[in-house]
């Protein structure tokens, strides 16, 4: 992969498409819909989605978190609508992350740990 900091913002949103979908939804700029806490948001984030949604994300995530640093900051300002890593006013006592890698690793973490990720099957296998 080319290095994300060269990248075109629609080539990023193309190669991330599950990422992005989560910031049109759960860290997207009404997060708090999704749970009082930011680590509530990514406890929310695998909720309702299909397993293959679920795998092709941990894929994404994958990706992203080989990236350096600079990269991920990058991808995060074009994918999310949130900054993990600021101290947000509202709700109260929200949350924040040292840093973007911890904060894409935590997601990663729950996407992972999901039972039906866990269990290798569908939750609705009605398509």
């Amino acid at each position: 992969m080319s290095t994300l900091l060269n990248c075109k913002n629609d080539d990023i949103l193309d190669m991330f498409p599950r990422i992005k979908n989560l910031g049109a939804s759960s860290f997207g700029e009404d997060a708090d819909l999704f749970g009082d806490t930011l680590a509530e948001a990514i406890e929310d984030a695998p909720q309702g989605r299909r397993l293959p949604f679920k795998l092709q994300t941990i894929n994404e995530l994958k990706t992203l978190l080989a990236c350096n640093d600079a990269e991920i900051d990058h991808a995060t300002l074009i994918l999310i609508s949130i900054s993990p890593t600021a101290d947000v006013e509202e709700p109260p006592n929200w949350g924040r992350f040292p840093s973007l890698r911890a904060f894409w690793s935590a997601v990663l973490h729950v996407f992972e740990n999901a039972p039906k990720v866990q269990a290798g099957r569908e939750i609705d296998p009605i398509t």
